[in-house]
C-alpha cells in the first residue's frame, strides 16, 4: 500500500514534468525536418532526438505565463497530495501494529486470512481489553458499522433517490451520471469537508438531529454546495487538462494495442453502490459482480443490430483487405515502411478492423434473455420488478447497461466530469438540501459503543421492512421508511448467513424465522411425492438464514439425512430456477464458497415470493409446473437420483481406500479433524 502511495506521486510528477517538456522544450521544427538544427544545413545530418531538444536554459527562460500557473498549481496539488499520503500512510502504521500486537496477524498471515477470523479475533479482543469502554462486547454488526458507516449512507441515499443521478436531457431522454469527480464532491459535501454535518468519523452534529432547526440547516447546506460548485468552476480547466493528460498517457497505448478493449464492458460506478447490500464490505461486493460478470455479458451480447453488424462486417472486410495488402507488401520489401504515413495508415487500419470485429455477433450464442437475466439476479440479488418479465425489450436492455457499461463511455464520462459535475451541484443537488436535511436527521441513530449510523444499516425489520418482500410493517406508517427493491430485506439475508453467530433484536428474527417457515413449507408440496427432493431441500432449508449444516431447528428434516446421501445446494440450484441453455451457474462456481451459494439461493428464493406476493409468477403456486423456483425440480428428479447413485458408489469406493490408506499409516478415523463449514462441497 505505501509503496503503492510512493507510485502515485512519482506518476503525478511524471505528467507534470514530461508535459512541461514537450510543451516547452522540444523544438517541434527541427524534429520534423521542416529546420535544420543550428550549425547544420537542411539535409546535411540526420536529425538525432538530442538536436531537437532545446537547452535547459533556452527552455526555462520560453515558460509563458500560462505554463507558470500550471506549474505552481501542480505543486500545490502535489503538495496537498502528499500531506494526504502521509496521514494515510500514519494511519496504515498504526492498523499495522493493531494487526501485529492485538490480533497476532503478521502481513504474511494477512494475505489469506479470512475476514471472519480477523473479526473473531477483534471481540476476543474486545472481551480480554475492552478497547471499546462504552460496552462490553463487539458484535459483528458493530465492527462492519465502523468501517462500512458513511458508506452505508451513500447505498441508502441513493436506494431512497435522495442523491440525484438520473436525468432527463432535451432529445436524448433519460441519462444516469454517476461519476469519481460526483462521489468525490459528495462525500467531501457529507462527510468529511470544510462545514460538513458530521462532527467528526463518527457523530453527526446535534443540530443536525433537531426538527426545528430544519430550515436554517438546508439554507446552510444549501450554500455550501453553492461553494463547492463555484470552487469546481474555478478548477474546471486544470482538472480538465488534467484529465485530458491522464487519459492520454494511460490508455493511447493500450488503445493503440488492443482497440477492442474499449468495447469491453464494466460495472459502473452506481451500480456498486446501486447493488451494494447494506454493511456489505469491499471484498464481498467485488467478488459478487465479478461471479456476475460472464452472464452479465451474455446478456448484453443478445442485443445488437443486424444491419449495424452486417456494416461492421463489410467495413472490417475492406480495411483488412487493405491491411493484408500493406502486411503483404512489407514482407517482400520493408522499404515500403519508409514512405511517408504507411505505419499511420496500417495502425488505423488494425484499429478499424479490431473495432468492427466487436460489433460482430457469436454465430453460435444461444438467445434467451429472460433464463440470462435470472442468472444475473443469482448473483447481483437486486433488478427493479419490471426487469424479470421484460428481460427481452429494448428499454430493459438499456437501462441495464447503466450498472453494465463499455469501458468507453466510462472513460468519456470521467473525461466530461469536470465540465458536467458542478453544474448537477448547482441545478441538481443543491434544491435537495433540505430532504438531504430531513434524511440525515430521520435516519441517524446513535449505537452505543459505535456512534451514529445509518438506522438502516441496522437492518431493522420492523422500522424499515417491506411489507411486498414478507415483513409485518405497517404500510402507511413505514411508507417513506421502507427500503426499495428488498434492499432492508435481503441486506439482512446476506449479513446473517455470513456472520452466522450474530443475534438480531426479536422483530428481525421473527422475520428471519418466518421466512424460514415460509420455504420449508414450500419444500411439502413436493416432498410427499419425491424423496430425493425431500433430502435435498431438508439439507438446503437447514443451510439458510443462519444456520449450518444440520443444524437446522427442523429436527424431523434434519433426521431424514444421511452422511452419503447430501447434495451440494448448487448441485440443483440451476434446475430448480430453470435455468438451461447455457445460462447456468457462473463457470468459476467451483471457486465459490458454499456459504455464498446458499446466500444466492437465499436470494432467489425470497425473490420468488416477493414475487408471487405481488403476481409477477403464476397464481397456483400448488403446481410444481407453474412455480418458477422449483418448475424444473421434477423433471430433472429421474437423473438427478442417477446422478445421485454414481456419486454415492464413487464415495464408497473413495471412502474404501481412505481407509485402507488410514490403517497402513496407524491413523484412526478419529483422529481425522472434521471438514469447515464452506471449506469443501457438501456431496
Amino acid at each position: 500500500m505505501i509503496l503503492n502511495y510512493v507510485f502515485e506521486l512519482l506518476q503525478f510528477l511524471f505528467i507534470v514534468i514530461f508535459t512541461t517538456f514537450l510543451v516547452s522544450c522540444v523544438d517541434y521544427p527541427i524534429l520534423f525536418g521542416d529546420k535544420a538544427p543550428p550549425g547544420q544545413t537542411t539535409g546535411s545530418h540526420k536529425v538525432t532526438i538530442p538536436d531537437a531538444i532545446k537547452p535547459i536554459s533556452q527552455c526555462v527562460s520560453g515558460f509563458s505565463t500560462p505554463i507558470v500557473c500550471f506549474l505552481v498549481i501542480a505543486l500545490i496539488s502535489w503538495a496537498l497530495r502528499m500531506v494526504n499520503i502521509v496521514w494515510k500512510v500514519s494511519q496504515y502504521i498504526e492498523i499495522r501494529s493493531f494487526y501485529r500486537d492485538a490480533l497476532k496477524i503478521s502481513t504474511n498471515e494477512l494475505q489469506n486470512i479470512t475476514w471472519q477470523e480477523i473479526q473473531n479475533r477483534m471481540m476476543t479482543y474486545q472481551l480480554e481489553h475492552q478497547m471499546c469502554i462504552h460496552k462490553e462486547q463487539l458484535s459483528e454488526l458493530d465492527i462492519t458499522h465502523r468501517i462500512s458507516r458513511f458508506t452505508n449512507y451513500l447505498v441508502a441515499m441513493i436506494n431512497k433517490e435522495i442523491i440525484p443521478v438520473k436525468f432527463k436531457l432535451p432529445f436524448i431522454g433519460q441519462r444516469l451520471f454517476f461519476t469519481k469527480g460526483y462521489l468525490y464532491n459528495l462525500e467531501a459535501i457529507l462527510f468529511w469537508g470544510f462545514g460538513s454535518p458530521f462532527e467528526n468519523d463518527w457523530h453527526l452534529y446535534p443540530d443536525y438531529k433537531r426538527s426545528n432547526k430544519r430550515q436554517e440547516l438546508s439554507q446552510r447546506f444549501s450554500s455550501r454546495i453553492f461553494y463547492v460548485a463555484l470552487l469546481n468552476v474555478i478548477l474546471c480547466p486544470i482538472i480538465f487538462v488534467w484529465q485530458i493528460l491522464f487519459s492520454f498517457f494511460s490508455y493511447a497505448e493500450i488503445i493503440r494495442r488492443e482497440p477492442g478493449r474499449l468495447g469491453i464492458r464494466r460495472w459502473s460506478l452506481y451500480s456498486r453502490h446501486y447493488l451494494r447490500h447494506f454493511n456489505e464490505l469491499d471484498h464481498d461486493l467485488n467478488l459478487r459482480l465479478g461471479r456476475a460478470y460472464k452472464p452479465a455479458a451474455k446478456y448484453m451480447n443478445i442485443f445488437y443490430s443486424h444491419v449495424l453488424a452486417l456494416i461492421a462486417k463489410n467495413i472490417a472486410f475492406f480495411a483488412g483487405a487493405m491491411l493484408a495488402v500493406l502486411l503483404a507488401l512489407t514482407i517482400y520489401d520493408e522499404f515500403l515502411l519508409t514512405i511517408e504515413h504507411v505505419l499511420t495508415a496500417m495502425t488505423v487500419l488494425g484499429v478499424i478492423v479490431t473495432s468492427c470485429r466487436t460489433l460482430i455477433p457469436n454465430e453460435q450464442d444461444v438467445h434467451c434473455p429472460h433464463k440470462a437475466m435470472k442468472s444475473i439476479l443469482c448473483q447481483i440479488h437486486y433488478m427493479p420488478d419490471e426487469w424479470k418479465n421484460q428481460a427481452h425489450t429494448a428499454m430493459i436492455r438499456d437501462e441495464f447497461s447503466t450498472l453494465f457499461q463499455y469501458k468507453l463511455s466510462f472513460y468519456l464520462e470521467e473525461l466530461l466530469s469536470p465540465l458536467i459535475t458542478p453544474f448537477i451541484l448547482l441545478y441538481a443537488l443543491r434544491p435537495k438540501s433540505l430532504t438531504i436535511i430531513d434524511f440525515l436527521r430521520q435516519f441517524t441513530i446513535e449505537v452505543e459503543g459505535v456512534g451514529d449510523v445509518c438506522s438502516f444499516a441496522e437492518m431493522d425489520i420492523k422500522r424499515h421492512g417491506d411489507p411486498k418482500w414478507l415483513s409485518n410493517t405497517d404500510t402507511e406508517r413505514n411508507k417513506l421508511s421502507v427500503a426499495r427493491d428488498g434492499k432492508m430485506e435481503l441486506s439482512l439475508i446476506n449479513f446473517q448467513m455470513r456472520n452466522p453467530e450474530w443475534k438480531p433484536n426479536p422483530e428481525t428474527s421473527q422475520y428471519i424465522n418466518k421466512l424460514k417457515e415460509h420455504a420449508i413449507s414450500e419444500s411439502i408440496t413436493l416432498s410427499s411425492s419425491n424423496q430425493l427432493f425431500s433430502n435435498i431441500s431438508s439439507l438446503h432449508f437447514s443451510t439458510l438464514f443462519n444456520n449450518r449444516p444440520g443444524t437446522s431447528d427442523n429436527a424431523a428434516a434434519d433426521e431424514q439425512l444421511r452422511p452419503d446421501t447430501r447434495i451440494t445446494n448448487s448441485a440443483f440450484l440451476q434446475h430448480s430456477l430453470g435455468f438451461m441453455d447455457g445460462y447456468s451457474l457462473p463457470a468459476e462456481a467451483n471457486n465459490t464458497s458454499l456459504r455464498d451459494r446458499d446466500i444466492n439461493m437465499s436470494a432467489m428464493m425470497l425473490h420468488e415470493m416477493h414475487d408471487r406476493h405481488v403476481n409477477l409468477s403464476p397464481p397456483d403456486p400448488s403446481s410444481p409446473r407453474e412455480r418458477p423456483y422449483m418448475r424444473q425440480m421434477h423433471v430433472m428428479s429421474r437423473s438427478a437420483m442417477k446422478e445421485t447413485s454414481q456419486e454415492e458408489e464413487r464415495q464408497e469406493s473413495t471412502l474404501n481406500q481412505n481407509n485402507i490408506s488410514d490403517q497402513d499409516n496407524g491413523i484412526s478415523a478419529d483422529a481425522k479433524s472434521p471438514q469447515g463449514y464452506g471449506t469443501t462441497p457438501i456431496v
